[in-house]
């Protein structure tokens, strides 16, 4: 026969077996209460994520994983791929009184800290059509005198009319072609990204700019055509420099 002491050993343990065993129901229970109590959403998932997370359950483990929406990815893969060039003059016809020489150096030549605002006409690069304006700023960054030019940082703007208007910066070199970022813009243009060629041909009267635009949609006819070949000589069709109905965007910048 069992001793007394063994019988109250026994006792007491089934007494704490069934103690632990009921508050560990009862915690399952709050648990449960809590976990129902939270809203619930259904997330469908790839067939290739679930049977990956299927053959993983059989080998007893558990796995918790955290999926965040990236909004800005998402929308990124909705814009088009493809690079578009767009041909644009720009032609200063000296009746804008522009630009303006800021000497704020304040030295008999060019230096750094001088500013030059400016802003000129723009005609699409067959020059048939008047698009709108230029409009912006140039830093004087260094004067390279064996070159006979300056470099300045610019920051300016194209505008076309009701189409929007498209923001570059960079490096415009007088003695060389130069490439400036395209920082983004507004209407047809909301979006855009890419780069553009600056071509000088008559300092700092005539330039010819090739757009390499990415992430909007086909560009219109009316901002289109086969440009004329860049030249000193070139100007605008009598048509578009009168700024005539059937020569000029709708609602141009002026």
């Amino acid at each position: 026969m069992a001793s007394m002491s063994s019988l109250k050993m026994i006792s007491s343990l089934k007494l704490s077996h069934s103690s632990s065993s009921t508050t560990l129901q009862t915690q399952k229970k709050v648990g449960s209460s809590l976990f129902q109590s939270l809203p619930t959403k259904t997330l469908n998932f790839p067939a290739a994520l679930v049977a990956a997370t299927s053959r993983r359950s059989t080998n007893n483990t558990t796995i918790t994983a955290f999926f965040f929406n990236n909004q800005k990815q998402h929308q990124d893969s909705k814009k088009p791929a493809k690079v578009q060039e767009l041909f644009v003059y720009e032609i200063n016809e000296r009746d804008r009184g522009s630009p303006a020489f800021l000497r704020l150096s304040q030295k008999p030549v060019n230096s750094l800290g001088d500013l030059v605002p400016f802003s000129n006409k723009i005609y699409s690069g067959n020059l048939e059509k008047r698009l709108g304006i230029t409009a912006g700023l140039c830093v004087l960054i260094q004067h390279v005198p064996e070159k006979k030019g300056d470099r300045y940082e610019a920051i300016y703007s194209f505008y076309f009319g009701d189409y929007g208007h498209i923001s570059v910066q960079g490096a415009y070199l007088t003695y060389q072609d130069t490439y400036l970022a395209v920082t983004g813009g507004s209407g047809i243009f909301e979006g855009v990204s890419g780069q553009v060629k600056l071509h000088q041909l008559v300092f700092p009267f005539k330039l010819f700019y090739t757009f390499y635009l990415n992430g909007i949609p086909d560009l219109p006819a009316d901002l289109l055509g086969k440009p004329v070949e860049p030249s000193p000589k070139v100007e605008p069709s009598p048509a578009a420099k009168a700024a005539e109905p059937q020569a000029c965007i709708p609602n141009f910048t002026n």
